[in-house]
């Protein structure tokens, strides 16, 4: 079994978890549950149902979704145990810079303006 998520997949997950992350908190079933927590988040945020449109979305549109549930799987897996990483400043550290880039993701499909991002603001 693999992580069922409409926005993201296992690979990606996995990559932003990084290769430290405890191997029995990132199960496939804890990946779906957190995957499904991300995905119905963006569609609240953004008050659109970005799970059932999905393939009829920009690619652009589908990348940064899927970087945002991978980002959110993360987090919460890194948060599970965080013993695998060497200190836990490292494994503190991942989940800021998951969590920076996930504010930028909500502020772009918050704001709907793509010159958000780029500005910095």
């Amino acid at each position: 079994m693999v992580a069922t998520s409409i926005m993201s997949t296992d690979a990606e997950m996995l990559a932003m978890a990084g290769k430290n992350v405890d191997a029995t908190g990132f199960t496939d079933a804890n990946k779906t549950a957190w995957g499904l927590q991300a995905e119905n988040f963006l569609n609240i945020l953004a008050r659109y149902n970005f799970s059932d449109n999905f393939a009829a979305l920009n690619i652009d549109v589908k990348y940064i979704l899927s970087e945002y549930v991978a980002r959110y799987v993360a987090v919460a897996a890194i948060l599970y145990d965080m013993s695998g990483f060497t200190t836990r400043l490292e494994a503190e550290d991942m989940v800021n810079v998951h969590t920076y880039r996930m504010r930028a993701i909500e502020k772009l499909l918050i704001d709907q303006k793509s010159n958000t991002f780029i500005q910095g603001a």
